[in-house]
């Protein structure tokens, strides 16, 4: 894909985002913020045998951290908790597939954070110390 085809991809799922808003009664859940450019997500993650089964989020932000959640969500949906816990960064860098600044990767890797925090809490996967959270959110930046 060229980079327009990116952008348009990253412009689509930012105005139509794929698994947008809440699941009544979520096996793990998280919130992640970044306080210099005022990114926010709120996730939620159902688990059936082993398996990310569904996952929504909620949030505010630019259209690069907004896009890369609703991408997210398409790529861990079905995937067994330790794969989805286990997903570097490059991953959904990739999936954008859009040159990005240091500041905008940032954006971009909020919900992987977040993810990785909420199936941390909730099913105990490893998290890793880049990926730490402060209280009951993954505060990035």
């Amino acid at each position: 894909m060229d980079d327009e085809l990116y952008r348009e991809n990253l412009l689509d799922h930012y105005r139509h985002p794929r698994n947008h808003g809440t699941l009544e009664h979520p096996d793990c859940e998280a919130e992640g913020k970044n306080p210099l450019c005022g990114d926010e997500v709120e996730l939620d993650v159902a688990v059936v045998d082993g398996r990310i089964s569904a996952i929504r989020f909620v949030g505010n932000g630019c259209a690069v951290s907004q896009a890369a959640m609703s991408m997210l969500t398409e790529l861990v949906e079905g995937l067994p908790v330790d794969e989805a816990a286990a997903l570097p960064s490059q991953a959904i860098i990739d999936e954008l597939g859009i040159p990005l600044s240091a500041m905008r990767v940032k954006c971009a890797v909020l919900g992987l954070g977040t993810l990785k925090v909420a199936l941390h809490r909730g099913v105990g996967t490893p998290l890793p110390p880049e990926w730490g959270a402060d209280g009951d959110e993954l505060v990035w930046g």
